[in-house]
């Protein structure tokens, strides 16, 4: 092993962009597939019974069948129908309606888990359903919902690798043709793991800042207890 060609490898910018192309599949993924749970969860709670159906079936559809299947598909198959979309944009295409049924079910989860008293209360007091949704349910289903996307989060970042059978120059792509060119995969796969870990490093660190934000602050001085009678008794 040379470490020489592991801080080399580091320091190219082949591979820094591949670690950027990486974060930003990452993260537009992610963001995407939010959204699409948060609509996902909400649709799922319709008393109307066809979108619940259809609502299932995505869900079903998209948990039921593998990435990589998705990422082909959309690459594939959608320019046969006249789609023609670049290897980008199918990648985050795919990733997002992946994610958007995982974070559907997250986001209803935290959503069922405010009891209906609290809405009814916040109802009574004059709030509209919006009002309710922002400040009542919101708050505190976040705290609820953080911990599990936090995972979603880091699943996605190296759930992203899968789009290099598409040709997106991510961080694997790179570090594989770096290492075909000489078949030092060692140094080359050495490098790009630790793209890895620094870049999990810093959602997880992300994630413990805001779990702290989220949770409910804490008094800073503890009530003083009253004299008893007997100590007020034993003072005279």
């Amino acid at each position: 092993m040379s470490f020489e060609l592991v801080l080399q490898y580091l320091l190219s910018p082949s591979f820094f962009n591949g670690a950027m192309m990486t974060l930003l599949i990452t993260l537009c993924s992610l963001g995407f597939g939010v959204l699409a749970g948060f609509v996902l969860a909400l649709l799922n709670q319709v008393k109307f019974k066809p979108v619940r159906w259809l609502t299932v079936f995505y869900l079903w559809l998209f948990r039921g069948t593998p990435v990589l299947f998705q990422i082909i598909f959309i690459y594939n198959v959608l320019p046969t129908f006249g789609i023609r979309l670049t290897a980008f944009a199918s990648a985050v295409i795919a990733l997002s309606l992946n994610e958007g049924a995982y974070m559907a079910e997250i986001i209803r989860s935290g959503l069922q888990a405010i009891k209906k008293g609290q809405r009814t209360a916040a109802q009574a007091l004059g709030m509209n359903r919006f009002l309710v949704m922002r400040h009542v349910v919101m708050p505190q289903a976040a705290r609820i919902m953080l911990p599990p996307i936090g995972n979603q989060t880091i699943g996605m970042l190296k759930t992203s690798a899968l789009v290099s059978v598409i040709a997106v120059e991510e961080l694997l792509l790179i570090a594989n043709q770096t290492a075909s060119a000489n078949f030092r995969y060692f140094e080359a796969l050495t490098a790009a793991g630790i793209y890895y870990l620094a870049l999990t490093t810093v959602f997880m660190a992300g994630q413990y800042w805001m779990e702290r934000t989220l949770e409910p602050r804490r008094r800073r001085h503890l009530p003083v207890a009253a004299p008893s009678a007997a100590a007020a008794a034993d003072n005279h």
